[in-house]
């Protein structure tokens, strides 16, 4: 990690972390894709959220991390660790026509993926760009702002 004032160079290394989240109208599509792409993923750290995770390797025999579903904190979790630098990237299979009870933590999770500027995809095409991306083989090298440079400089504008 590069530092300078107003920006810091993350590097996304060549084996990635990737987080898999679905909502329960989303789970069978997850699953699929994950099946689908089971030769790339599998040269990735996998996680994701409960029942996701949980499911994917059974059909599919990826060790894939498990959190706490999203409704028991695990969009949360996963939003603390893109904020650790632990995950890279973030396939998301989110269900717009269906409320969901947990909402706000979603948004929380998706506010910060950007804030980090982690790739998140949403549904299944945007998720086949990213897995077949010639990004995925190589080091990838980001920039985000420097939160703690922007704080410092608020605080002594405050003085």
């Amino acid at each position: 990690m590069e530092n300078s004032n107003d920006m810091i160079t993350l590097t996304i290394g060549k084996q990635k972390n990737i987080a898999l989240i679905a909502h329960d109208g989303k789970k069978e599509e997850m699953l699929e894709w994950c099946d689908w792409n089971k030769a790339e993923l599998r040269r990735h750290f996998l996680c994701g959220t409960g029942t996701t995770a949980r499911l994917i390797t059974e059909r599919t025999g990826l060790p894939v991390r498990g959190y706490n579903s999203g409704p028991l904190g695990g969009d949360q979790q996963i939003g603390a660790k893109i904020v650790e630098g632990l995950i890279d990237f973030v396939i998301f299979f989110s269900d717009p026509l269906c409320a969901q009870p947990h909402d706000p933590d979603v948004k929380a999770l998706l506010r910060i993926a950007i804030v980090y500027d982690i790739p998140i995809a949403t549904n299944r095409a945007s998720a086949d760009f990213i897995i077949t991306s010639k990004l995925m083989e190589d080091e990838y090298q980001h920039q985000v702002q420097n939160f703690h440079s922007h704080i410092q400089q608020r605080v002594e504008g405050m003085k």
